[in-house]
């Protein structure tokens, strides 16, 4: 859902669940920015944002866009193909197309009368 802040940008309503995960993966980023000895300021600078919006994606704020986010992971030496990895194992999305699958049924076979002249 979306609300408009007092400075008028677009701000996101998440469930506490979402917000959890998002600050979740924005201390992931960090760690792993941290792990591989790279400043903030280097990882702004490859990533092509400012230092804020790097600590606002570090800090997993709703409001960073997702190509933000994927800039960052890809100044962290490639790891914007994690991405790839969003919903790829969708077993409840699977199971509930496999419900509403046609089931084909075999049309009758022809037979072929012998012809006698």
């Amino acid at each position: 859902m979306w609300g408009v802040s007092g400075l008028g940008k677009k701000s996101v309503v998440l469930l506490p669940g979402t917000e959890e995960i998002l600050h979740t993966m924005g201390e992931q980023i960090k760690m792993a920015r941290l792990r591989r000895r790279l400043s903030a300021e280097l990882v702004a600078e490859r990533a092509g944002i400012s230092r804020a919006t790097l600590w606002a994606v570090e800090k997993g704020f709703p409001s960073v866009s997702i190509g933000i986010y994927a800039a960052a992971l890809h100044s962290l030496n490639g790891m914007d193909s994690d991405l790839l990895l969003i919903a790829k194992d969708d077993e409840l999305g699977r199971k509930l197309q496999d419900l509403e699958l046609p089931i084909r049924k075999r049309a009758p076979q022809k037979r072929v009368e012998s012809q006698k002249h």
